[in-house]
């Protein structure tokens, strides 16, 4: 018998809607909806659109469900951002964006009242002023009726299990990520947030990724067709579903989970909280079956995403085909910038930041598109590489091959620079491992799979990657040694 669950994953740029199907055997993922995820802004404040997605999700699912029966559905979504549910479990207001300007603000406040060895020390977590933790302060500062008001807070991935069920909790591998978790305790850290002045009462339950939650509601069940569908807490985080399905073995892996952001990391029993990850700025989020996720967030195509809308507001709208193209056919190694830099966190004009971020550290300049484009992506390939190191210093692993997952696994160039920057060959694919994740837990919930061992080994039999083998190459050697100085030359130019 053929088990058919649904995945909904929704990144900052998009959703979509796939259906899986398990025939004991071979697994197949088909994507029924794809919508984009474009956020509002409201009295000042950069919102997500939660009626906007939560209608396209229900679209995504009727097309689900028109295809048969659905034994369950499991939503995994960004991590860190959430909502706030008043007492009759409504939600107050649209939930914060993550590149809100407020968070910025926030996070030198929050540094003030706790020291950031400590927080690290504590919650095992990348400082970064996109963290729920710094929402909360805002809000805690700005004394706002919401959070006061509150009955429930919730993730994203619980908001829409709760309009799915009626469930109000959250699942582990996301809650990890919000910097207001405690990996020791295994729960809330609860007197952190108090001494923020952040309420707790209205932190939910915490469950592992693969729990039940149960029914999707009549009236749900009206407007989709998934009559009788269980819902399931899979891997909510989208990070942590891509690495369940990250085909990889033993610990001389490491994994790029490359989207919006390039989530670079490697898998472990235990969290990394010493000196040298608090210097590398790894975070320890969770993982599928206890594991920890080792990693670094870094900023991935976001900057190719807001050059991409700025030049379609522009007149010159380009696909995703046609950039990389533009890019191949540029001249090489030119210019580079850091993708992390504070210059593009936030919307707006990004084929101007990077021109005067390379005004600001003596480069040419990108002369056009393709120069703009190629600049990018080889960044971002010396930035992945840069992060490897990182991770096999701090973890004393010797990291051999990297798996290259998520949308950026369709960008060739950016596989092969890849592989290129960290001198390791470069597995790429399967491009929706979020999704193929998310399903590997629902199926593991079901009892169809014993474990994700053994999801990866269906992932193996199901998608064949694609190899990039690095070439020697001293252009790239020497590149690498111009990206290490770029942060000096940022600093003496400021």
């Amino acid at each position: 018998m053929t088990r058919t669950v649904v995945a909904v994953d929704l990144g900052a740029d998009s959703g979509r809607v796939a259906v899986g199907r398990f025939d004991g055997e071979q697994l197949a993922v088909e994507e029924v909806h794809r919508f984009a995820n474009v956020p509002v802004e409201e009295e000042g404040i950069l919102r997500w659109d939660q009626p906007r997605l939560q209608a396209d999700v229900c679209e995504g699912l009727r097309k689900a469900a028109l295809q048969g029966p659905v034994d369950s559905v499991a939503v995994d979504s960004w991590a860190i951002d959430f909502g706030l549910l008043d007492g009759d479990g409504r939600l107050l207001r649209n939930p914060v964006h993550y590149r809100d300007a407020r968070r910025a603000a926030a996070f030198q406040r929050v540094l003030e009242r706790i020291p950031a060895r400590e927080l690290y020390e504590r919650t095992a977590i990348q400082l970064l002023p996109i963290n729920t933790l710094c929402e909360l302060a805002a809000m805690a500062d700005a004394g706002e009726p919401a959070l006061r008001d509150a009955a429930r807070l919730l993730l994203i991935p619980d908001l829409f299990h709760h309009w799915l069920c009626g469930a109000e909790t959250t699942e582990r591998t996301n809650a990890t990520t919000t910097q207001c978790y405690d990996p020791r305790a295994g729960g809330w850290a609860r007197d952190v947030l108090e001494r923020l002045d952040v309420p707790t009462a209205m932190l939910p339950e915490i469950v592992p990724p693969g729990t039940p939650l149960g029914a999707v509601r009549e009236g749900v069940a009206a407007d989709t067709g998934l009559d009788g569908t269980q819902v399931v807490a899979s891997a909510t985080h989208d990070t942590a579903a891509a690495v369940a399905a990250v085909p990889m073995d033993g610990e001389r892996a490491a994994y790029l989970s490359v989207g919006t952001w390039s989530l670079v990391g490697v898998e472990s029993g235990k969290p990394f909280v010493d000196d040298e990850a608090f210097r590398a700025n790894l975070t320890n989020e969770g993982g599928v079956e206890g594991t920890v996720r080792v990693l670094r967030n870094v900023t991935g195509l976001w900057t190719l995403q807001e050059c991409r809308r700025a030049w379609a507001e522009a007149g010159r709208p380009y696909d995703a085909a046609e950039l990389v193209e533009l890019a191949v056919a540029a001249p090489p190694l030119r210019s580079f910038v850091d993708p992390d830099d504070p210059l593009f966190a936030e919307p707006g004009d990004m084929p101007a930041r990077v021109a005067s971020y390379c005004r600001a550290t003596r480069q040419e300049e990108p002369a056009d598109e393709g120069a703009t484009v190629r600049c990018l992506l080889e960044s971002l390939a010396l930035k992945h590489a840069e992060t490897v190191d990182a991770l096999a210093r701090v973890t004393g692993r010797e990291l051999e091959e990297l798996h290259l997952v998520g949308g950026g696994a369709r960008n060739a160039p950016l596989c092969a620079w890849t592989a290129q920057a960290s001198r390791r060959p470069v597995l790429a694919g399967p491009a929706e491992a979020t999704a193929i994740g998310n399903v590997l837990v629902q199926l593991v919930a079901h009892g169809d799979l014993a474990s994700i061992a053994e999801g990866r080994e269906l992932v193996r039999r199901s998608f064949v990657p694609r190899l990039y083998d690095p070439a020697p190459d001293p252009a790239w050697d020497e590149a690498r040694a111009r990206f290490a100085e770029l942060g000096a030359a940022v600093e003496a130019h400021a």
